[in-house]
């Protein structure tokens, strides 16, 4: 037993440890040595490892609103450092400075996960420290604002830039029709980084061209299929003198794009059979690319049996817009059958481009109404609320919605069926007129590429100007309609190669907005070029609404879905090997939190609301008192009031009840009310009308530090529950909220739990993790 060993083993924290799970965590975890006045970790920097000092001391410090810095606390031998941002997901809300030289056990998160929260006692110690933190800070307004500060302090709040706790080398695959593009990313040398395209795939002069910081380089390789192309790529990366890899076990993960998802997937997963199977069942709607992106997938398994391969779904950051965005005006069983539906597609893009966005804002993805315009020779418009697509312009295929390169975009359908029954085309000409001779090329007569019409405008050409005026019209149009459909905006970004490199076309994009708050300085917007992970913001300062201009990067977004679905799976392993996992199921039912303000209103001047019951939670409990909720259509009678008071009143009622009241409440969790709809609450001594409240709530589980590190989770994940019974089914898409005060459950609205037949008293099994902020 070393010295490090030794001193660990008469920790508390470590104690219970038996020598070889002990052992195991050292090996996986490194003691770094810190100079006197070396900084360990900064204030806004991500938390990605437990620290424990082994020798020296250091101090937790920030600097205050007046400059001064301010001591928070002493860290000696034995004591540990960063546990609440494993818990909380939050940045580092202190510096935490060597004083003398010190050495310190860096527990990666990783480790921290698998090999240190899967002790009971380990938990308990950790969590006890996290408690009573947590318990400090709700009555401390100062560490309160010092989080938030952190938040917006944070260099990399979305994990953009690709940094990771340990080391990851990832090669990433897009498959085009007769391309393969490819990346490879190094997350703890980002010099070695590359960009790549085998181009021309089956044609005579094929080439594989690569851009680093070395340059540029350009290889020929004649006549040669996708599996060709792909082995070219790999002889590229692992080339003894010119390669960034010595061989292909280096690699971490192999990233590919996969047009289509389906219904199924949402976000990125780890490829098994059943992805394998589910891929190819949608090539039916995605025939062009799905197969060739199953062939790279697959040629890449047999290369590198022992890589992780991941999909990440070119529909999938659309696949949880509500149904009424979605559902066409056709048949239902040709939804439920066909599945024909909207899908949306550039879906990698929009994600990564508001993602950006929020970040160069510093504010919350999740509390921003953000529409994303990708405009290049494919191009589609979405609009985000809180951090949900909630429509997109494409739909069940690439055709819908703007005019592109070649593409004709909405169009009534009558017209196909007169193309083909009075001009006798067949389907497949019908399919190239609409796919392949519309759009730019159809209008204009001159070409597909925007770049070549705006040259021909400048010098008067009519049907090229007019082409451009169509284009603009359309997503004018939809920028329009996705305000409304969001309930009002905060930042309209613009990306793609057209979205990026035409001034002219943003601006007549937002002629005539400036009514909704969108205005465009001039001089900003056509001075606008930011680089890769940058952005440019193209509004005037007197516009209510922020107009961005952000770089898309498919490729980096791609790494970083990557990234997290193997994230992911390591927690679903630690999670699967758990002997308690088990969370009792809640439902509950339409209520309401009201202000004081709004209980004088209803109850009279200092009215007092009494108490009927405890609820599950403690502190939480139900009242006599109950109101009557009235909408723009009907009524709901007796809702029951949960004390005590808050700071805003709140509704929460069910889907079904949306619409016996003639309203659309969103989906949010508790609190988050910004832009929600009001209602008029009518008491016993008056009524009061909310200008906003109004929820369905996020189904959600309720649970202490000790039950999160238990489950290896962390405050704000997302996770799946499987909830068996008569009608098992799992419940995706379920928030988990942390604090001391709460007791382990989770709660579902009465629509949920009827439609699965569930009951009071159930059980739910922790399945894994959908989302990490």
């Amino acid at each position: 037993m070393d010295q490090t060993e030794k001193f660990l083993s008469e920790l508390p924290l470590f104690k219970s440890f038996y020598p070889t799970d002990l052992q195991k965590l050292i090996e996986k975890s490194e003691v770094k040595t810190f100079l006197p006045q070396e900084v360990v970790i900064s204030f806004g920097q991500p938390g990605r490892f437990l620290g424990v000092v082994i020798n020296g001391e250091a101090e937790a410090s920030f600097t205050d609103k007046t400059g001064a810095r301010k001591r928070l606390g002493l860290l000696k031998r034995g004591d540990f450092l960063g546990e609440m941002s494993l818990l909380t997901g939050e940045p580092t809300s202190a510096d935490v400075i060597a004083l003398e030289k010190s050495q310190i056990l860096i527990i990666p998160q990783e480790t921290f996960s698998t090999c240190l929260v899967v002790n009971p006692g380990a938990v308990s110690i950790i969590a006890k420290t996290i408690t009573q933190r947590l318990k400090n800070r709700q009555h401390d307004e100062e560490a309160q604002a010092r989080v938030e500060d952190a938040w917006r302090s944070a260099p990399d709040p979305y994990g953009l830039s690709l940094s990771t706790d340990t080391p990851m080398k990832i090669l990433i695959m897009n498959c085009g029709s007769s391309s393969l593009k490819y990346g490879y990313y190094d997350t703890a040398q980002q010099t070695n980084n590359r960009k790549g395209m085998v181009e021309r795939i089956g044609l005579e002069d094929s080439r594989i061209i690569s851009k680093s910081l070395k340059g540029k380089t350009s290889k020929d390789l004649g006549h040669i299929d996708y599996n060709e192309a792909f082995k070219a790529v790999v002889s590229q990366l692992t080339d003894p003198d010119e390669g960034v890899i010595g061989n292909l076990n280096e690699l971490t993960a192999v990233g590919h794009r996969v047009v289509h998802g389906g219904e199924k997937y949402s976000g990125a997963v780890v490829v098994n059979d059943e992805v394998i199977d589910a891929i190819d069942k949608n090539s039916i709607l995605a025939p062009l690319h799905n197969p060739l992106n199953l062939l790279i997938i697959k040629e890449s398994m047999n290369l590198m049996p022992q890589v992780p391969q991941v999909a990440v779904f070119d529909t999938g950051f659309h696949q949880n817009m509500p149904q009424h965005a979605y559902l066409y005006g056709l048949p239902y069983d040709l939804y439920e059958k066909d599945r024909i539906r909207r899908y949306g597609f550039h879906g990698i893009s929009h994600n990564y481009v508001a993602l950006q966005t929020a970040a160069y804002l510093k504010s919350n993805f999740k509390e921003l109404k953000i529409i994303t315009c990708h405009l290049g020779n494919g191009a589609s418009i979405s609009a985000i609320d809180h951090g949900r697509s909630v429509d997109t312009t494409m739909g069940l295929t690439p055709l819908e919605g703007l005019i592109m390169g070649t593409r004709c975009g909405d169009l009534d359908p009558s017209i196909i069926i007169h193309l083909m029954r009075e001009k006798g085309l067949s389907v497949d000409e019908t399919d190239e007129i609409l796919n392949r001779q519309s759009g730019f090329k159809g209008l204009s007569g001159i070409s597909s590429d925007l770049r070549e019409l705006e040259e021909a405008a400048g010098k008067g050409d009519q049907r090229a100007l007019l082409t451009l005026d169509v284009f603009c019209y359309r997503i004018r149009k939809y920028i329009g309609a996705y305000v409304a459909a969001l309930g009002g905006l905060d930042v309209l970004v613009f990306t793609g190669g057209i979205g990026e490199g035409s001034s002219r076309v943003r601006s007549l994009s937002c002629q005539g907005l400036s009514y909704m708050g969108i205005m465009i300085d001039n001089m900003r917007n056509k001075e606008a070029s930011p680089g890769p992970g940058d952005a440019a913001e193209i509004s005037d300062e007197n516009s209510r609404i922020k107009v961005l201009v952000v770089p898309t990067d498919e490729g980096r977004m791609i790494a970083r879905e990557t990234i997290r679905a193997i994230g992911y799976q390591n927690v679903a392993k630690v999670i699967e090997q758990k002997k308690e996992k088990k969370i009792p199921i809640e439902t509950s039912a339409h209520h309401i939190h009201l202000s004081k303000e709004d209980v004088d209103e209803l109850f009279g001047q200092g009215y007092e609301l009494t108490f009927f019951k405890e609820l599950s939670q403690p502190g939480q409990f139900a009242c006599k008192e109950t109101v009557n909720l009235i909408g723009p259509k009907g009524r709901v009678e007796r809702v029951r009031i949960l004390g005590p008071t808050r700071n805003k009143s709140q509704v929460e009622i069910s889907m079904t009840e949306e619409f016996k009241l003639g309203i659309k409440a969103p989906i949010r969790p508790s609190g988050d009310l910004e832009g929600t709809p009001g209602i008029t609450l009518e008491g016993p001594k008056g009524t009061c009308s909310i200008p906003e409240g109004v929820i369905c709530a996020l189904r959600h589980i309720h649970a202490t530090p000790e039950n999160t590190l238990s489950f290896s989770l962390k405050d704000r994940d997302i996770v799946m529950v499987k909830i068996e019974g008569e009608r098992t089914l799992i419940f995706g898409d379920v928030l988990v909220r942390v604090s001391p005060d709460f007791v382990l459950s989770m709660h579902i609205d009465t629509d949920e739990a009827n439609s699965a037949n569930i009951k009071m008293g159930m059980i739910g099994d922790l399945m894994g993790v959908q989302d990490r902020r």
